[in-house]
C-alpha cells in the first residue's frame, strides 16, 4: 500500500504528484501492460536486444 505524508498546509495537487510518482515507481502499470498478451520469450530477448543497440547508438551519437 503506497502512503503519503500530507504536510499540514500542504496543497492537495501537491499530494497527488507525490502519490502518482511513487505509484509509477513500483512499476506495476508497465507490469500490468506487459501481462496484457503473451510474449514468446524469443520474442522478448529480441527486443530487449534493439532497445540495447538503440541505446549503445544514443551514447554514441552523444560523443
Amino acid at each position: 500500500m503506497i502512503i503519503v505524508q500530507v504536510k499540514e498546509g500542504e496543497n492537495i495537487e501537491r499530494a497527488l504528484k507525490k502519490f502518482k510518482r511513487k505509484f509509477e515507481k513500483t512499476g506495476i502499470v508497465r507490469e500490468l501492460r506487459g501481462r496484457r498478451e503473451f510474449q514468446k520469450p524469443s520474442v522478448k530477448k529480441r527486443a530487449m536486444m534493439m532497445k540495447a543497440i538503440y541505446v549503445e547508438h544514443l551514447h554514441l551519437d552523444e560523443e
